[in-house]
């Protein structure tokens, strides 16, 4: 059943067309993910489809539908994350044929997210979405729109399939231009071939005199060759004009800096925890945290929201009693209020400012974020939030640091610029610590995982796919392995019996029977 129509929609603002759409239709079960760099429109069509009345000439809706709106009321008690769930609950209440959904996880913690997803995936009308959470995408997605300069592209499949087939589009590109430079190589070599050979038609034979030329008419026969090689020549160049050229796909040189302290740093142990409490007044976060961390790990913090996450954070940059830090240590600190940026200045004299690196290589980290050439001439005070949140991870990235400490980094990012963030990162050979409720993120970056659960912190050495799968013994395993190490250690002690009997190992064998038969004896329980 059709939904939804979209036919010849030009949207401008200003004198700019924001949106150019041909045609667009949802059918019931859709489930669309809009996606689009920050500032492309999609909250603009959000927007225009719950303005359009039914029957109009470039928007016909025939459903009733509802908005989940990405600016939601502030203006409670209540944390991020409960009224970003009270918006959902009561979208789905009213049980709308077309939901329309801008950042539906905003706020939300991953139990949050996971159990948002469990409801729409139940969900019987359809749906359009836009969420910067690959995750959240793929998990609910059966088609990506994809809003770029003005035209929006349907891909069917979720976020993953879109992201293979731009993938594929890109390496199509790749061998365009290799066959491009090929053809255009073979036809300027056998152009100057063809020029070479007109050349030496224009010189007479090495054994002809020049009366024997003058007898048998030696020049008019090598200028009509050199006619024809002239005109072969010409061909050549036409065939040259009209090759279709194509451009060669920009790829961005990786980003490789030496970090201060480096030969100190990498591979030790550089932060130390030591029986950490945490309480907030009266309420506890934790107990008795216990960790360490390397130089060059990449550590996620995990948990709910109010767990606790940010104040270790915090408890880390102050160097509390029971934090011990190497004085190798240099760290650069992230956090959402941006107050590291100057409004006044441009993006690369904020960048800049407090880097001891080249302006090519500022250049190259502003470029991997999608500011080029002129772009990092503009005042800040003029750019989006996602814009801001990307020069204040600049400014901080390529600062003299080795470790760098971020708390909540893609928010307010779209999806390009997460992913951006996340090869700079992925590249990086200092220390990261940060806190992310992005899955995708956390799972393509970290190599370790800390979780604050039930007040307990608790360390995963491992992948965030790792930790996920993991599957803690049970009580009867870890008692058949201690049945096992405990028979091991009786067979060695019989054996030692046999050679040289004495007291101390006859003691050792009654005492190893003894814990044998008790951890039998409850092992039956």
């Amino acid at each position: 059943m059709l939904l939804l129509e979209i036919n010849n929609l030009q949207h401008y603002v200003k004198d700019r067309i924001l949106l150019d759409i041909e045609q667009l239709q949802v059918h019931s079960g859709d489930c669309i993910g809009l996606v689009g760099r920050n500032g492309s429109g999609k909250t603009t069509l959000l927007d225009l489809i719950m303005r359009a009345q039914d029957g109009s000439n470039s928007i016909v809706v025939k459903a009733s539908y509802e908005l989940l709106p990405q600016l939601k009321d502030t203006n409670t008690t209540k944390s991020g994350g409960e009224v970003t769930q009270e918006y959902i609950n009561r979208a789905l209440a009213n049980k709308a044929d077309l939901l329309l959904a801008d950042e539906p996880t905003t706020n939300l913690d991953t139990e949050h997210i996971e159990k948002v997803e469990h409801h729409l995936k139940r969900w019987s009308g359809a749906l359009i979405l836009v969420s910067h959470d690959r995750a959240f995408l793929d998990a609910l997605c059966t088609k990506i729109w994809e809003i770029e300069e003005g035209i929006v592209t349907e891909y069917k499949g979720n976020y993953s399939d879109y992201a293979r087939f731009k993938e594929m589009e890109r390496q199509k590109q790749d061998n365009a231009y290799e066959q491009y430079v090929r053809k255009k190589k073979q036809l300027e070599e056998a152009l100057i071939l063809k020029e070479q050979k007109a050349q030496r038609a224009t010189k007479k034979p090495k054994k002809t005199s020049l009366s024997e030329a003058k007898i048998t008419g030696a020049k008019p026969y090598f200028a009509n060759k050199q006619k024809k090689l002239r005109k072969a020549a010409k061909a050549i160049e036409t065939r040259l004009e009209k090759l279709e050229k194509v451009e060669k796909r920009k790829d961005l040189p990786d980003v490789k800096m030496a970090l201060p302290n480096e030969e100190d740093f990498k591979g030790r142990t550089v932060l130390r925890v030591n029986n950490l409490h945490g309480v907030i007044g009266k309420r506890v976060l934790w107990e008795n945290a216990n960790f360490s961390v390397k130089g060059g790990d990449k550590l996620a913090i995990i948990g709910k929201n109010g767990s606790g996450k940010t104040t270790l954070i915090k408890k880390i940059m102050k160097v509390e009693p029971n934090i011990s830090i190497s004085p190798a240590v240099k760290i650069g600190y992230f956090s959402q209020n941006l107050d590291i940026l100057d409004n006044d200045r441009t993006i690369l004299d904020n960048v800049q400012s407090s880097s001891l690196q080249t302006e090519s290589f500022i250049r190259t980290v502003l470029a991997r974020l999608h500011f080029f050439r002129d772009e990092v001439y503009k005042p800040v005070h003029v750019l989006s939030g996602g814009e801001r949140v990307k020069v204040a991870f600049a400014k901080l990235f390529v600062s003299d640091i080795n470790t760098l400490i971020l708390d909540e980094p893609t928010n307010f990012l779209d999806i390009y610029a997460v992913e951006a963030l996340e090869s700079l990162l992925q590249e990086y050979e200092g220390t990261v610590i940060f806190v992310s409720h992005d899955r995708r993120f956390i799972e393509s970056i970290a190599n370790r995982i800390l979780s604050i659960e039930e007040q307990v912190i608790t360390v995963f050495e491992g992948t965030y796919e790792e930790y996920r799968n993991y599957e803690p013994q049970s009580e009867r395993d870890m008692m058949e392995d201690q049945l096992l190490l405990l028979e091991t250690k009786i067979s060695d002690v019989l054996s030692r019996i046999s050679i040289e009997p004495s007291e101390e190992l006859e003691q050792e064998f009654q005492q190893l029977l003894q814990e044998k038969r008790t951890l039998e004896r409850d092992n039956r329980k």
